[in-house]
């Protein structure tokens, strides 16, 4: 009996102790992963399975921006939370931004993707892969369940790089395939487009009827000009004829000259367009310019025998009507006597006045006008005989003659008159404007003249002012030569004034801007001064020599405000630049300094707010400790420095040499995430 109870319990010793033993060899606290992708610590992968998945996920590596290790244990330990424990091994395997851990409780049936949080797959697909891995690691499908999760993060199995970089190539062939063939039609019309136009140029000019035509147009337009002035000519010279025969050899004279200069005209189109049809080979340049120089030539004779063609017609309407016109220009002689008679004593009385170079112009007007009615009186007398003999061509011609000498006799002897009237107003004009030119003078003087320039141009202009002046009171005055030197001098003293005005109305601005600055100057350098006083014990070198030079360029600015204030202006400027500087300087040394045992968050050893260093701490303490320590300067941070698992640089020696490259998390998500099954 008592040996039975012993075995019994020894039995019963032993399984308990054998259950505890069990326990604990499947408790895993975190791991050092393997050199691979994948530590299986739990055993369930074959030698084979184990290839398998490497394979895999050295493909991922390769195909994708993204690493998977994969770790499998039988549960979770020291922490027992899966969540931790995987974040855990990454922290402790310097894993990277780019590296995932899934971590595998075989026995303690969950498992979790530990991931940075600017990872290339979000958080939400990973909830989505560790949801889909539900069934197949509830089927203890190891391998399944990691190429999945390999799969997923990849997001195509592996052919998505190789697809996206046959698009991407693709892409940029067809790209490149429809820029060429772009570019080929367009050199195609380029070509086209220029063999079209030749010389012609490819802007048009607004001031060149000739630009927007091409060179075959140009050469159309040529031939049908030339065609048509030869015949113009022609015509010409069949109607010279007609009236050397009705009018006589004399009123066609004229219109002869005409006809052979039209002849000449063309004789040097004929020559431009035998170059052009001969068999030396010409530039399309040369080609262009003679082709419109034969249209020029056309248009040119065009218009000399169209002026000649309408006179001969308005002499043939006088042919028709010439007694009634003789009567015409008749009464039209006779009224020209009274014009003439006023023309030489208007002239007499203009020169008692006025200086001889102000009536050259007219000098010889009233023997022009005598010559031009006894001119008159001769082709009238002609006009009678030639009606009374039955000529009527040669009435025509003598009446015509008539009544172009009486309108130009009528023209010469008004413009004796008419001169007299302008130089009167001329006179009216110039004495104006020599009392503008007075208040010109006596407004310059109010102005300040720091350069001299008002003086000199004042100076010029009363020199010219007291010229005109004796020219106009004088008996043989010029008023015209007189208004033209007091316009130029109106000129220059009106441009000194407005540069004197804009001197005294820049001055006004630089004034107050001067005083602005001043007072904007001042206000900084006190508020610095102030800053630097109460925290004189942590503030160094640097702010307070600018402050130095600050005050200093503030005192040079208010001596010279009043004899220089654009100096006074440059100097105000710099003094507040120098107090900003010094203000800024100040505030950075009182920020980096902070004593030993001082609490920059809670206030200092001694109360008080510590906040930006003022308060007991920041300035009494740190003006007394500081000065003792940094000899009155600013001290150097104290505060210390915290890192992640792992440096910002790189990752841990996994496949692809050095922890996945490029950037890397400081830590790893903590997300709620992981899965049982």
């Amino acid at each position: 009996m008592t040996k039975r109870w012993l075995a019994l319990a020894a039995l019963t010793l032993a399984a308990v102790a054998g259950a505890f033993g069990a326990s604990a060899a499947s408790a895993t606290d975190p791991v050092t992963l393997d050199a691979g992708y994948v530590t299986d610590q739990a055993d369930v992968l074959s030698a084979d399975e184990e290839a398998t998945v490497e394979a895999r996920l050295q493909e991922l590596t390769d195909n994708s921006n993204a690493d998977l290790f994969v770790v499998l244990v039988d549960d979770f330990t020291n922490p027992t939370d899966n969540v931790q424990w995987a974040d855990t091994v990454a922290q402790n395997n310097n894993l990277g931004t780019e590296q995932y851990l899934l971590a595998i409780a075989v026995d303690g049936r969950s498992y979790y993707i530990s991931a940075a949080p600017d990872g290339p797959v979000s958080f939400s697909q990973l909830d989505s892969i560790e949801d889909k891995m539900v069934p197949l690691a509830a089927d203890s499908d190891w391998v399944g369940a990691i190429t999945l999760a390999a799969d997923e993060i990849q997001g195509d199995g592996g052919a998505g790089a190789l697809r996206i970089g046959l698009i991407v190539v693709a892409v940029i062939a067809v790209a490149l395939l429809l820029w060429l063939v772009i570019a080929l039609v367009r050199r195609a019309r380029r070509r086209a487009e220029i063999r079209e136009r030749g010389a012609m140029p490819e802007t048009p000019d607004p001031a060149d009827p000739f630009s927007t035509l091409t060179d075959q147009q140009v050469e159309t337009q040529a031939g049908l000009a030339l065609v048509q002035a030869d015949d113009a000519i022609t015509s010409s010279r069949e109607e010279l004829g007609f009236a050397v025969a009705q009018f006589g050899e004399g009123a066609t004279e004229e219109f002869t000259r005409v006809v052979d200069a039209a002849k000449a005209k063309i004789s040097e189109a004929f020559d431009l367009k035998q170059k052009l049809d001969d068999e030396i080979e010409d530039t399309i340049h040369d080609r262009r310019a003679w082709h419109i120089r034969i249209i020029q030539i056309a248009d040119e004779i065009d218009d000399v025998l169209d002026d000649n063609t309408a006179a001969f017609d308005a002499l043939r309407k006088l042919e028709q009507n010439a007694p009634q016109e003789l009567e015409r220009v008749r009464g039209e002689r006779a009224a020209l006597d009274t014009v003439l008679a006023a023309a030489a004593p208007a002239l007499t009385a203009l020169s008692a006045t006025y200086d001889p170079a102000a009536l050259s112009m007219v000098a010889d007007n009233p023997g022009q006008a005598r010559e031009r009615a006894e001119l008159a009186d001769r082709s009238i007398e002609a006009a009678v005989q030639a009606i009374a003999a039955g000529r009527s061509g040669e009435a025509a011609f003598a009446i015509r003659t008539a009544e172009q000498s009486v309108a130009q006799a009528a023209q010469l002897a008004q413009a004796v008159t008419t001169l007299g009237t302008e130089l009167a107003a001329i006179e009216t004009q110039s004495q104006a404007l020599v009392a503008e030119l007075q208040g010109d003078l006596a407004a310059a003087q109010q102005l300040r003249d720091p350069t001299g320039a008002i003086a000199t141009a004042a100076s010029a202009t009363a020199q010219q002012l007291q010229l005109a002046q004796a020219d106009l009171s004088s008996s043989a005055r010029n008023p015209q030569r007189v208004l033209e030197a007091l316009t130029t001098a109106n000129a220059q003293i009106d441009a000194a004034i407005a540069q004197g005005r804009e001197g005294v109305e820049r001055a006004r601005r630089v004034q107050q801007v001067l005083e602005q600055t001043l007072a904007q100057a001042n206000s900084e350098i006190r508020a610095a001064r102030e800053f630097i006083e109460t925290r004189r014990g942590t503030v160094g070198s640097t702010a307070r020599t600018r402050l130095a030079n600050a005050e200093a360029s503030l005192t040079q600015a208010l001596n010279l405000r009043a004899t220089d204030p654009d100096a006074a202006l440059a100097e105000a400027n710099r003094a507040l630049a120098l107090a900003g500087q010094a203000t800024s300087a100040a505030q950075s040394d009182v920020q980096a300094y902070a004593p030993p045992g001082y609490d920059q968050n809670g206030g200092g050893p001694f109360g008080g707010s510590s906040s930006g260093g003022s308060g007991i701490g920041g300035d009494i303490l740190g003006g007394i400790i500081g000065g003792l320590l940094a000899g009155g300067g600013g001290g150097s941070s104290r505060r210390g420095s915290s890192s992640g698992w792992r440096s910002s640089g790189g990752g841990g020696f996994r496949s692809s040499g050095f922890g996945g490259g490029g950037s890397r998390s400081s830590g790893r998500s903590g997300r709620s995430g992981g899965r049982r099954f």
